[in-house]
């Protein structure tokens, strides 16, 4: 089974080495690792370039974030698709062995699991733990989605479902893993391990404003596909969040 991790990537000199090492470090190695980069002005393609583990790139000028992912899902050969974002990066060198154990059930047709996020400049200090739960009917109408870093997905999915939808320019993850999960139904996995460190920041939460601008999409999000959802859903999925900051992880990614 070969797995693609795909990285998208805008002026990240500061962040990608890590992100690029931890996939090279990992101890599966049916995998190929392809960056698109939305031509940064730094020298993160400098980095990108140097990096043997990397197997495909791109350079050039897109739409956004999920514009970028939807040009790494073209490029992707493999059966199974994974998103590594370029500030991101795997808890240890084990997590695509495990997705690899989940996906031996020719069944199931995605996997996700736990993300910590962490400090920008100290990884080892935790900020958040989303920890998430087995996927069932009525979870998105509630604002729940898993961390879409540690969402891989069989690539014949994303080629009869799609990719990320570009009008939802700061939840299109929230919108593709819901069209997934609880449109169409598609059988997953929650493996309760943590397989992705987070540097806090991301585009949808840095700040006030862009935390209601994504949870506006998300109710949007929710709309279009027929979901029941009521003025409550975007307090609720605000409110959601809180326990990621008081629970404490306990982190063991022993086989």
């Amino acid at each position: 089974m070969k797995i693609s991790i795909i990285t998208v990537c805008y002026n990240s000199a500061a962040t990608i080495a890590d992100t690029i090492a931890s996939v090279a470090s990992q101890q599966y190695s049916n995998r190929e690792h392809i960056v698109v980069d939305g031509a940064s002005q730094d020298n993160t393609m400098e980095i990108v370039k140097g990096a043997p583990s990397v197997t495909q790139y791109v350079s050039e000028l897109d739409q956004g974030i999920y514009d970028a992912m939807n040009k790494g899902l073209k490029l992707a050969t493999g059966d199974v698709v994974g998103l590594l974002n370029a500030d991101d990066f795997y808890a240890d060198d084990t997590v695509l062995d495990q997705v690899a154990e989940v996906f031996k059930d020719p069944d199931v047709q995605a996997c996700y699991a736990d993300l910590l996020y962490v400090d920008q400049s100290d990884t080892s200090r935790v900020i958040r733990y989303w920890k998430s739960r087995d996927f069932e009917a009525g979870l998105f109408k509630r604002g729940w989605m898993p961390a879409h870093p540690t969402f891989f997905v069989r690539r014949s999915v994303y080629e009869s479902l799609g990719g990320f939808d570009l009008r939802f320019p700061r939840q299109a993850d929230f919108e593709l893993t819901m069209r997934f999960l609880e449109v169409h139904g598609i059988r997953s996995v929650y493996v309760p391990r943590v397989w992705i460190r987070m540097r806090v920041g991301g585009a949808s939460n840095n700040s006030i404003r862009g935390v209601i601008k994504g949870n506006l999409e998300a109710y949007r999000a929710c709309k279009l596909h027929g979901l029941n959802v009521g003025p409550l859903f975007i307090p609720r999925k605000v409110f959601s969040r809180l326990p990621q900051f008081f629970i404490k992880p306990h982190i063991d990614n022993t086989n």
